[in-house]
């Protein structure tokens, strides 16, 4: 059965924050990484924030299923101290005014209710990811599931289009982590702790595999634009996603039906991750001027360590190169770089980094 969503993109508005005055949106964005699939957007007084996990729960806890995290051995709270000091470096809960999730594994949305208990922010996400922060006692309102090809104003000027996208791994590897899955009720917090489990097959799967975000900004000097996933397979990229028989389009075409629709043919910056293979699927697609890779520092060093190690990939940079995009490598959590219609160029953060115990750029002996 094709999905029930007609095939083209569906026009909403946000919030009431987005006024009927058709203003110009913001001159520039600025973004930070903020460690794995973290980004904070900052567009004037507007505020985004994707994924967030900030708490590190340890790799000894996870057992099972092809990549080894399927399951938990106990329930887990999220760290409500270490978001807190990173929202307090970060200027406080004025700062975020939009969650988004990408998808709804542990290492993605395992804090995102306590973000927008600490800011009030309504989330974005998977309808897994609304279940999950409605186990953890937010009101239902305040999440809001997308399936694919919405296209929603968040704030004056700015539009994001929802491309519904897959996780990374192999069907005939580890099926738990890859395949579609959606959480069909709210998960039960454990009685005692009041946790959740976090294993992929348990109350975190990946919520129908995953969404990306393509944004384009009207701005006084004209249009920029980004596209943004937190995760992919190259196995089955062009392959359509179904889940009980209904069909939720083939990820790389819903990618170039974003575009189409955007009416783009090339974008400022890509923000993602997935290697060699699916670089080779989405640069051509996209056509970006930049890339920064995220989601390729770990799932289990601590925060408060700052990066663990610099980014190296021998095959995406020499891809990159030839094909005429330039690479953003990271140095250190909480980067910064300001895009806006001219291109992307690095900023400093040093406020921020010094407030949260890193250094400017992470050294790395012996390396």
């Amino acid at each position: 059965m094709k999905r029930n969503l007609i095939a083209t993109f569906v026009a909403l508005t946000f919030s009431a924050l987005v006024s009927q005055s058709h203003a110009a949106g913001p001159d520039h964005v600025d973004i930070t990484w903020m460690s794995i699939a973290n980004i904070h957007y900052q567009m004037g007084s507007f505020g985004v924030l994707t994924d967030g996990y900030i708490t590190r729960l340890p790799e000894s806890e996870f057992h099972g299923g092809g990549g080894g995290y399927a399951y938990t051995r106990k329930p887990w709270k999220p760290d409500v101290a270490a978001v807190s000091r990173v929202l307090d470096a970060i200027g406080g809960a004025d700062k975020i005014k939009l969650l988004l999730t990408g998808h709804s594994h542990w290492d993605h949305s395992f804090d995102t209710a306590t973000w927008s208990r600490l800011t009030g922010a309504p989330i974005i996400g998977s309808q897994t990811t609304c279940f999950e922060v409605m186990a953890e006692n937010l009101p239902a309102e305040r999440c809001r599931p997308v399936v694919g090809l919405e296209k929603i104003v968040i704030s004056e000027g700015v539009t994001m289009r929802v491309v519904r996208w897959n996780h990374s791994g192999d069907p005939a590897k580890n099926w738990e982590q890859h395949d579609p899955v959606e959480l069909d009720d709210i998960p039960r917090q454990d009685p005692a702790t009041g946790g959740l489990k976090a294993g992929v097959a348990e109350d975190f799967p990946n919520g129908g595999g995953n969404r990306g975000f393509l944004f384009t900004v009207d701005g006084p000097q004209g249009r920029y634009s980004w596209f943004y996933h937190n995760s992919a397979s190259a196995v089955d990229l062009h392959v359509p996603i179904v889940i009980k028989g209904v069909n939720y389009g083939a990820p790389i075409e819903n990618l170039q039906m974003a575009m189409k629709d955007a009416g783009l043919q090339s974008v400022d910056l890509w923000i993602g991750t997935g290697g060699l293979p699916v670089a080779q699927l989405v640069v051509p697609v996209i056509k970006p001027k930049a890339h920064i890779p995220i989601h390729w520092d770990g799932l289990w060093e601590s925060f408060e360590g700052g990066m663990p190690w610099p980014f190296s990939d021998a095959a995406v940079e020499d891809y990159l190169a030839k094909s005429g995009v330039k690479l953003l490598k990271p140095g250190q959590y909480m980067d910064k770089w300001q895009l806006d219609k001219t291109g992307i160029r690095a900023v400093e953060n040093s406020a921020i980094k010094s407030a949260l115990g890193f250094s400017e750029i992470q050294s790395f002996p012996g390396r």
